[in-house]
């Protein structure tokens, strides 16, 4: 599960955050394999979707975290949940998703096939009140 400023996140759901204000991220993952997975590393990518095919991810200026945008996992047992916590914060209004990649640094074992299947997180600066 992703949680963006305490929301689910979901492919038909926007967050809506204000710029200038950090933005909680949580992200839970859950090994249901009989087999504990790790170690690995979990990195997030901010992107903007110009919707024609062209991906920005040229954002440094525009979004950064708070803390990493890579979390550093050293194991999940089986059947046990994981939560990773970071924030982000928006300088610039706009449609931003965030692109979640999953890096093993341990060949002999595989992670869990529907970590590769998380939601696209979709989220919406704005201007703040």
């Amino acid at each position: 599960d992703i949680l963006v400023d305490g929301k689910l996140c979901d492919c038909d759901i926007v967050v809506n955050c204000r710029v200038g204000d950090p933005i909680p991220l949580e992200v839970k993952l859950t090994n249901w394999s009989k087999h504990s997975v790790g170690p690995f590393a979990l990195t997030m990518t901010p992107y903007q979707d110009y919707q024609n095919g062209v991906h920005n991810y040229e954002l440094q200026d525009v979004i950064t975290f708070v803390g990493s945008n890579t979390f550093y996992i050293d194991s999940v047992k089986p059947t046990k949940d994981s939560v990773y916590f970071g924030a982000l914060l928006f300088l610039y209004t706009g449609d931003f998703y965030l692109n979640i990649k999953f890096h093993e640094d341990n060949c002999s074992r595989e992670l869990p096939l529907s970590w590769f299947c998380l939601p696209s997180v979709h989220i919406r600066a704005v201007e703040p009140v």
